[in-house]
């Protein structure tokens, strides 16, 4: 390689051939099948300098870091619970993590590449097949993605010792009650939001109480009396010992590059998940429907 871009952030589309030591004509072509990191300004194409450098070295020899697994975006007590069941499988041969940051934050970092998979649920179950694409697409690099759906979700309410005996979501919203709410992008306030809208409802005015990072952080909030209740999905309300309020059913889905979905880490990962030893913890956690584990949805093109 040569020193063109040593110094600068963003490549343009001849500098990065020259980098490469490939023509102009191959680097369109790579971007066209979104092949090589790249991003669109004022018409112009340029290329991250170092997504090229990790682009590279994941492509020697067929990744040199083959040998690990980032999930990021939605928290989940099933997702945790395989990924500690891999990584406990594959001992010291690989790096096995979840990093739980909410469904945008995910599909953020994946568009960086600082993860490989992001972990995503985005309102009912009804609209996920259309909803989910529609979302992946606003981020660069979606078209060497693919979705794989992991489980159907019960998503609701997690409720405290002083509401453990509400069953309808407007009683909440009483003076008093004291919520904790999810970050923004986080797919439960997305859920949450959703079905107050349908409702003709809205949270201004409420007393929110703390801000939860993750499924089970809102869950450890609520179990500690810190609040009163919380978005969340059922199977954390179970992992916490917690009443629940349903609102209904969600789709929970990966999204990942199609190279990692074919790597050996990814399919042991969905053995896994595929395995009797899921099958019995999310009986226990409630609220899971495995049924669809594995489907692959296509993510359309402009």
């Amino acid at each position: 390689m040569n020193d063109v871009g040593q110094a600068q952030a963003y490549l343009t589309v001849k500098e990065v051939a020259e980098y490469l030591h490939l023509n102009e004509k191959k680097i369109y072509a790579l971007v066209k099948d979104s092949a090589i990191p790249a991003t669109k300004a004022a018409g112009k194409w340029l290329f991250p300098r170092r997504l090229v450098d990790e682009w590279l070295l994941e492509s020697a020899h067929g990744g040199v870091l083959t040998d690990r697994l980032v999930i990021a975006g939605s928290d989940d007590p099933l997702l945790a619970a395989a990924v500690a069941f891999l990584a406990s499988r594959m001992e010291a041969s690989a790096l096995v993590t979840v990093s739980p940051t909410g469904t945008r934050l995910g599909l953020a970092l994946l568009a960086q590449r600082r993860a490989h998979v992001a972990a995503i649920h985005w309102g009912p179950a009804a609209a996920a097949d259309r909803r989910h694409p529609q979302l992946v697409r606003t981020y660069p690099g979606y078209r060497a993605w693919t979705l794989v759906r992991m489980a159907r979700r019960e998503q609701g309410i997690l409720l405290g010792s002083a509401v453990a005996g509400v069953t309808e979501l407007e009683a909440l919203l009483r003076p008093g009650v004291r919520w904790a709410l999810r970050q923004e992008g986080a797919g439960s306030q997305h859920f949450l939001e959703t079905q107050l809208a349908e409702r003709a409802l809205g949270l201004s005015g409420q007393n929110v109480a703390a801000r939860a990072l993750s499924e089970r952080h809102a869950a450890a909030l609520v179990a500690q009396g810190q609040v009163d209740c919380a978005p969340g999905v059922h199977g954390a309300a179970s992992e916490f010992g917690l009443s629940f309020l349903s609102l209904g059913w969600e789709c929970f889905d990966l999204v990942l590059p199609k190279a990692v979905y074919f790597r050996h880490l990814f399919q042991a990962f969905l053995d896994i998940l595929r395995g009797p030893e899921m099958a019995t913890v999310a009986a226990a956690l409630k609220g899971y429907d495995l049924e669809p584990l594995g489907r692959v949805l296509t993510i359309p093109e402009d």
